[in-house]
């Protein structure tokens, strides 16, 4: 419990002294007691009242902040389109689409037959949130006869989905008691009338499960269709583009192997499409009669290729898309007469479209910085390829490209209703030379007004893990910094992929300090080349962006003024040490596994942003996370907090907000969401220097 729960100060939270042994190494940890013994269920009284004493002190901390927060959250609002609709797209006869109705947190699907001018309602997420604190829509599709929507949704953050299937046609609803569905995907069967889904584990997070759920019929009738023990693999489940298969997706993150089964099957009999080599992914799709694959069979920026419908196995793998030094292949969609390819080329994304008599060309785009990819395309038999496309200036846009004329049409570009004028802005993209040579890109956005003096304030943001790139993106939110003269970045960090597969490798395992030292590369580089200074540049990033930033500040807390760590992964060694949580065991290839290996204990030991919290001075800190997180558990933010309130030497702010009713994505609704952002940009503001609140740590 907290040693001082009273209005004079910060609660801090009792020293229970824990002693572990590993490989002959002792590990000490005197919070390790935050974690409830119990989880996943938390009713330690002891465990919830520090969390509430912290949540208390957050309050009490933002209140003079309460103003700007209130400032921010409306400016927030005021550019984003309060009956934002998604561009129609065609699949089987309709047209569907989503939109939200003028202050609703939620969308609203709706569906017309073609040559209809009605839009009927399919699904109204806010309907279905009613009275629940946390509702996420997860999975969503609509059987092959057009007749039945299939959703499953998580009501309290926990990534357990509850399925429904609607009849369109009478209204009837079908909640057959199927309450451990995973959000990795639905597949029907060809008669419409099953549906198959991957299940959560009863008492964890982890999917082994395929089942075969035959609508009106109760869940506990499921039939069990794939099973795996294998709790080092993730499990994910998809339809074919074609519609014709099933398709179960087997990852370590190092190997992949899918199974496939046709959903016209009477019994489904998973087989695989090519048995697993070690170190090889790939990942297949069905259209046009023939399997299509991604691979890194060849090369570690991975090619296409396709297969026979019938002997699909990698023997008879035909190179489509030639493997490349220079190019990433990200994604492919196949349609009748084309496929188009989301690839990447030195840091940046590009589409590519070859049409069926072996004519192929890239789409141009006018900007130097940009996101460019693949959009909602359903239709097959479509002309068109609908792409989507950003940049940090440029609002999102969804153009139809026609391959055959070279032809764009502009069908949608985000509207701000409070005004925006790009032309104020600028953005570019740097390169910074790491401690080991290599070359870093990095993404940047200010107003032109800004002087690069030193003087502006700037948030870097990062992430740098599992391949996931942050694309220079645009944000409806991003003005209400940079219109107050903060430079935003983005440093395109090894862990992720923006410089092709390697990128990702260079950053993960034995190489996983080549992430943060990056990070910390760009920042001294910014610092060196008078973007801003030591006590103007704050950090942000979440989940394992939250790893880095606290890793950050570890390593070099003399550069940051204030961090802000989102639902951070900063207790990386005793996470992996506990095999009992469900993403550990599948996590060891990609960090390494201290329970086997000394050399991984003692790696991942240096660098835990955990473990190496000294006594020094450190940046001012917010830190968030979330009751029911299964990804990073509430128990790493709340033991980073503890023990950082221990140790550190400064008088500067540290805050925590835990939200007791939601997981790794904080609040849902996309008006709770934004304002859980205007708290995070008001605590940065202030922190920096450019709006003044008194508060007190």
């Amino acid at each position: 419990m907290p040693e001082n729960n009273h209005s004079d100060g910060p609660p801090v939270a009792e020293k229970r002294p824990s002693e572990r042994s590993y490989h002959g190494l002792v590990l000490e940890d005197d919070y390790f007691w935050l974690k409830d013994p119990s989880y996943p269920d938390t009713d330690d009284e002891d465990v919830l009242d520090y969390l509430r004493a912290e949540n208390a002190w957050f309050e009490r901390q933002m209140a003079p902040r309460h103003e700007l927060v209130e400032t921010l959250f409306e400016e927030m609002k005021g550019r984003m389109e309060e009956d934002l609709a998604e561009v129609p797209w065609i699949e089987g006869g309709y047209e569907y689409r989503w939109r939200y109705s003028p202050g609703s947190e939620y969308k609203l699907w709706e569906r017309r037959a073609s040559g209809s001018d009605e839009y009927e309602t399919i699904l109204d997420e806010a309907k279905e949130a009613e009275g629940h604190e946390f509702f996420s829509l997860g999975n969503l599709s609509i059987s092959p006869d057009g007749k039945r929507l299939a959703w499953s949704a998580d009501f309290n953050g926990s990534e357990r989905e509850h399925l429904v299937v609607d009849d369109l046609a009478t209204g009837e609803r079908f909640a057959d008691g199927s309450e451990r569905v995973s959000s990795g995907g639905l597949a029907w069967a060809a008669d419409s009338d099953s549906i198959y889904y991957s299940e959560v584990e009863e008492d964890a997070w982890y999917t082994l499960r395929v089942k075969q759920h035959v609508i009106g019929t109760s869940a506990a009738k499921d039939r069990e269709i794939f099973y795996n023990p294998d709790r080092t693999l993730f499990l994910s489940l998809s339809e074919s583009r074609s519609r014709e298969y099933v398709l179960i997706t087997m990852d370590d993150r190092t190997t992949t192997y899918t199974y496939h089964f046709p959903t016209d099957a009477s019994e489904a009999k998973p087989e695989l499409v090519s048995p697993a080599r070690e170190g090889v992914r790939y990942v297949a799709d069905h259209a046009n009669g023939q399997f299509y694959i991604r691979t890194n069979d060849e090369h570690v920026n991975f090619r296409i290729v396709t297969a026979p419908e019938d002997t699909p196995d990698a023997s008879h793998w035909q190179s489509l898309f030639p493997p490349s030094d220079d190019i990433y292949y990200r994604d492919i969609t196949v349609f009748d007469d084309f496929v188009a390819i989301e690839e990447t080329s030195e840091g940046l994304s590009r589409v590519r479209v070859r049409l069926n008599s072996g004519e192929e060309h890239y789409v141009r785009f006018d900007e130097d910085v940009y996101t460019a990819s693949l959009g909602i395309n359903a239709d097959p038999a479509a002309k068109f390829l609908r792409i989507s496309y950003e940049s940090m200036i440029t609002p999102d846009t969804v153009y139809d490209y026609i391959p055959a004329q070279k032809k764009m049409t502009l069908r949608r570009q985000q509207q701000i209703p409070s005004g925006y004028n790009k032309s104020l802005y600028t953005t570019g993209r740097i390169w910074v030379t790491a401690r080991d040579g290599v070359e870093v890109p990095v993404s940047i956005v200010h107003r032109k007004d800004v002087v690069l003096d030193g003087q502006a304030p700037m948030l870097l943001y990062g992430y740098g893990a599992y391949s996931h790139t942050v694309n220079p993106t645009f944000s409806t939110l991003r003005p209400s910094l940079l219109d107050r003269g903060v430079i935003w970045g983005i440093a395109h960090i090894r862990g992720g992929a923006a410089m092709g597969y390697q990128w990702y490798l260079d950053g993960k395992l034995e190489k996983r300090t080549n992430t943060f030292n990056d990070f910390v590369d760009v920042s001294r580089h910014l610092v060196e080349n008078d973007y801003t200074n030591p006590e103007r540049l704050a950090i942000m990033g979440g989940s394992a962006g939250g790893e880095l930033v606290g890793a950050a500040v570890v390593q070099a807390p003399e550069m940051y003024q204030a961090a802000v760590l989102q639902v951070p992964f900063v207790d990386v060694l005793n996470t992996m040490l506990d095999e009992t949580l469900p993403l550990t065991p599948p996590e060891w290839l990609e960090w390494g596994n201290p329970i086997e290996s000394k050399a991984a204990f003692e790696l991942i030991q240096s660098y835990s942003p955990y473990d190496n919290v000294e006594a020094m001075d450190y940046p001012a800190m917010m830190v968030t996370g979330g009751l029911n997180d299964p990804r990073v558990t509430y128990w790493e933010p709340a033991k980073w907090t503890a023990k950082m309130r221990a140790l550190k030497t400064d008088d500067n702010e540290l805050i925590m907000k835990i939200n007791m009713g939601a997981g790794h994505q904080g609040k849902t609704g996309r008006y709770a969401s934004v304002y859980e952002w205007a708290e995070e940009f008001a605590f940065v503001l202030t922190q920096l220097g450019v709006e003044s609140v008194d508060t007190q740590d």
